[in-house]
């Protein structure tokens, strides 16, 4: 079993991610290729995803290799100490290949399959987003708290689409009536980015269908860290690989069924 705390962990993870953010940037200054295509045509996979994925991932095998790695562009890696780590090399790669800002590298650290540990940091900054189990959340080391909840009609939310058309189309129309029950909904395409605003106050909510547990792992642990709720619920539409608890929602404690209420009416919930 593993024999680091969760702030040590958290450690780790804050490192690498900003060695993988940095490796991003620079990749991106001289010009970003697309190298594949995952559930459709234009859900990229650039040079720099598989780049950014294998410094962190030999990093953290040469600390600590023992452990187990999972990460969206490699295979996965198994280990023996009871802690996995869970990559996302680019959160938001097609805001990374147009040159938006709303791109991270996230890094998370689980033990026997519970989160404790995670880093959040954004490719164009270096802005950090980090939170270990038990000790709070941060954002380049000051704390950070979720924000009171207006009444359901002020509540700002974020969310995010999938890149497959039937997806695309079932997410829109839950959006839609959800969008005339709240103050108005942002969409800015980093599943990691989006919950971290969520911890430090900057929305009030966040809701997407079929996110994977590369996208929200470090976040959401900074989610719940920062004073919310995190959790994944039942949808009313399958996604392979996960036919149940495939939507990802995030919000303030307080408020919590107020908002999953919305969403089930608004049909993103089965």
């Amino acid at each position: 079993m593993t024999d680091a705390t969760p702030v040590e962990l958290r450690e780790l993870a804050v490192a690498v991610a900003h060695e993988g953010a940095n490796l991003a940037r620079e990749m991106q200054l001289g010009g970003i290729d697309v190298a594949d295509t995952k559930t459709s045509s234009v859900d990229v996979v650039t040079e720099a995803d598989r780049a950014v994925e294998a410094l962190i991932r030999s990093r953290i095998t040469a600390a600590r290799p023992d452990d187990a790695i999972l990460g969206e562009e490699g295979d996965d890696l198994p280990g023996t100490s009871g802690v996995r780590w869970i990559v996302d090399p680019i959160d938001g790669t097609v805001n990374y290949l147009y040159g938006l800002p709303d791109c991270a590298v996230s890094v998370a650290a689980e033990v026997d399959g519970e989160v404790v540990a995670g880093a959040v940091v954004a490719i164009p900054t270096g802005l950090e987003y980090a939170a270990a189990a038990g000790a709070g959340a941060m954002r380049d080391g000051q704390p950070i708290g979720v924000r009171r909840q207006p009444p359901l009609a002020e509540r700002l939310v974020l969310t995010g689409f999938g890149y497959q058309r039937e997806v695309r189309a079932h997410q829109a129309a839950c959006v839609a009536r959800l969008l005339p029950e709240v103050r108005d909904i942002r969409r800015m395409g980093s599943c990691a980015l989006d919950l971290c605003h969520v911890a430090e106050g900057s929305a009030d909510a966040y809701v997407e269908a079929g996110p994977q547990p590369w996208d929200y792992s470090a976040a959401g642990l900074v989610l719940r860290e920062a004073g919310g709720t995190f959790d994944l619920l039942d949808g009313s539409m399958t996604f392979d690989p996960h036919p149940t608890r495939n939507v990802v929602v995030g919000a303030p404690a307080e408020g919590w069924d107020t908002f999953v209420a919305a969403l089930g009416a608004a049909r993103f919930l089965s």
